[in-house]
C-alpha cells in the first residue's frame, strides 16, 4: 500500500480539517466549563450533609457515571427536546442545537467524575485544617474558599487532569448527531478521497498531540502547586 497524504491536505480539505479542530476545542472547552462548575456545585452540596440533597446528588452522579456518554448525548439531542414547547424547539435550532446539546450532554456526565475527583480530594484533607481556619474566625464559606478547596484541587489535580482528557477524546462523540468536529470532518474526508488510512491516521495524531499537551499542562500545573504549598 503506498501512503498519499496529499490527497488530505489539500487547501479544500487542510481547511476543513483546520475547522474540525476549532469547533473540537470549542467543545471540549465549554463542556469542560461547565462541567467543572457544576462539580464544584455538588461538592458543595453533598458537603451540606443534608439527606435529601446528598440523595439527589448520589443519583445525579450515580446515573451519569452508569450509563453511556453516547446514550446521554443521544437523549439531548433527540429525546428531551421533545419535552419542550415548539417555540423553544425552533429558538434552539437557531443556535446551533447540535452543537449546544452536545456540550450540555458532555458537561453534564462529566460533572459527575469531576464531583468525585474533587469530593476524594477534601477527603485527604485532615479535619484539623478546617478547625483551624474556624478558630481563626472564618466562616464556612470563606474557609471552603480560601483553605479547603484550593487543598482539595491540589489533591485532585491528578484524576482531574486524567478526566479532561478524556472529555476532549469524548468531543468524538458528537458526530453521531452531525457536529462538524474532528472526526466529522475527517470521516467527510475520507468518503471524498478514499484514502482512509491517512485521514484517520491523521485524526489519530491531532487527538495524541492534543491530549499530550493536555497532560503537560497539568504536570506543570502540579508542579507549581507543589512548589507554592513547600514555601
Amino acid at each position: 500500500m503506498t501512503l498519499d497524504f496529499s490527497a488530505v491536505f489539500t487547501d479544500q480539505f487542510g481547511s476543513m480539517l483546520g475547522e474540525g479542530v476549532i469547533v473540537t476545542l470549542k467543545l471540549a472547552l465549554g463542556s469542560w466549563l461547565l462541567a467543572m462548575t457544576l462539580a464544584l456545585l455538588l461538592v458543595v452540596v453533598r458537603l451540606t450533609h443534608k439527606r435529601t440533597a446528598v440523595f439527589l446528588v448520589s443519583a445525579y452522579v450515580s446515573y451519569h457515571r452508569n450509563v453511556p456518554t453516547l446514550i446521554q448525548l443521544m437523549m439531548w439531542y433527540f429525546a428531551i427536546p421533545t419535552l419542550l414547547p415548539e417555540s423553544v424547539q425552533m429558538w434552539i435550532n437557531d443556535f446551533n442545537a447540535e452543537f449546544l446539546f452536545s456540550m450540555f450532554a458532555l458537561g453534564l456526565c462529566q460533572a459527575a467524575y469531576f464531583s468525585e475527583d474533587i469530593r476524594s480530594g477534601l477527603r485527604a484533607i485532615p479535619d484539623g485544617q478546617n478547625e483551624a481556619a474556624r478558630a481563626l474566625g472564618m466562616s464556612y464559606g470563606r474557609a471552603m474558599r480560601l483553605v479547603i478547596l484550593p487543598q482539595g484541587l491540589r489533591n485532585s489535580l491528578p484524576s482531574l487532569i486524567n478526566h479532561t482528557v478524556l472529555l476532549f477524546k469524548n468531543t468524538s462523540l458528537a458526530m453521531v448527531i452531525g457536529v462538524a468536529e474532528l472526526t466529522y470532518v475527517t470521516r467527510d474526508i475520507e468518503n471524498q478521497t478514499f484514502r482512509t488510512f491517512e485521514s484517520y491516521l491523521v485524526a489519530s495524531v491531532g487527538y495524541l498531540i492534543f491530549s499530550l499537551l493536555l497532560m503537560g499542562a497539568g504536570a506543570l500545573l502540579a508542579r507549581h502547586f507543589q512548589r507554592v504549598y513547600a514555601r
